[in-house]
């Protein structure tokens, strides 16, 4: 949806530019009416998989990952050379075997700092006798800087 390029953009405002890499046509498209939709200029929306647009980026202060699939890991470790010592890097993900392969791995890099949130949003359903919250699957967020 962009969501995520719309409001680092907005943060940074025009003292920074935000690349949004997605290799799905309908993410890109949706992108592009959401930055439109909320004025936002200083984002660059490369429609291509990650593994090959990240080498062609400049080098970054912080950096989002998410929506990656089983290719989190080898793009951390492209996005490494790409983060400004004293970088964030963030990283979202959803399944139990990615969070394990990534956080060994940000152990092994040049990171410190490392801090593990998890988020679960639950939505409301009737029953026959009253409303129960049935939980989403969790996402976690991982945030590390670059030594």
């Amino acid at each position: 949806s962009g969501s995520i390029s719309v409001e680092a953009a907005l943060q940074v405002e025009d003292s920074g530019h935000v690349h949004a890499v997605d290799n799905d046509v309908k993410a890109v498209e949706l992108t592009k009416k959401n930055l439109t939709k909320f004025g936002v200029r200083n984002v660059s929306i490369i429609n291509k998989d990650a593994n090959k647009a990240i080498s062609d980026l400049p080098n970054a202060n912080a950096i989002f990952i998410g929506g990656t699939g089983k290719d989190t890991k080898e793009i951390v470790k492209l996005c490494q050379d790409k983060l400004k010592q004293g970088g964030r890097i963030v990283i979202g993900m959803i399944l139990i075997e990615t969070i394990f392969s990534v956080l060994s791995l940000i152990q092994e890099l040049s990171f410190n700092s490392v801090d593990i949130t998890q988020v679960t949003i639950s939505k409301s359903r009737k029953t026959s006798t009253g409303t129960m919250m049935l939980a989403r699957n969790p996402v976690t967020i991982l945030s590390a800087t670059k030594n």
